[in-house]
């Protein structure tokens, strides 16, 4: 077969190994990497007032939904969803409070019109 020695075959296509390579394996880590983080969970360190526990439990919540892919888990599921979302809130905050930075502490109401401010100049104005 010469250029296609060995072929693979990705979504019904056929293509040559070199390419194959070329296209999906050497660009995976970087698209991967370049990923932005989910955007309902925040960033809860570094802040002024620190976060509230209803923060961190909101964000451990929106993280189990994103890691099992479900909003409402079904029952055979209840039990283990819940109790990751009891337990991920107390590693978290142990991780938010071990934290150490020299950057001064952001303040929420500051970044809370500095990303509203992005999102107007990315969606338009809100009515």
């Amino acid at each position: 077969m010469g250029m296609l020695d060995p072929p693979f075959r990705l979504t019904g296509v056929l293509f040559p190994a070199k390419r194959v390579n070329r296209i999906f394996f050497n660009t995976l880590p970087s698209r991967v990497a370049s990923k932005p983080m989910c955007r309902s969970i925040r960033t809860l360190h570094n802040y002024d007032p620190l976060a509230t526990d209803e923060e961190v439990r909101a964000a451990a919540l929106q993280f189990v939904r994103k890691i099992s892919g479900s909003t409402r888990p079904s029952r055979l599921n209840q039990e283990v969803f819940e109790k990751a979302v009891e337990a991920i809130p107390r590693e978290t905050r142990s991780l938010v409070d071990g934290l150490v930075t020299r950057a001064p502490p952001k303040n929420r109401e500051e970044e809370a019109a500095k990303a509203r401010a992005r999102a107007d100049a990315r969606y338009g104005q809100r009515p």
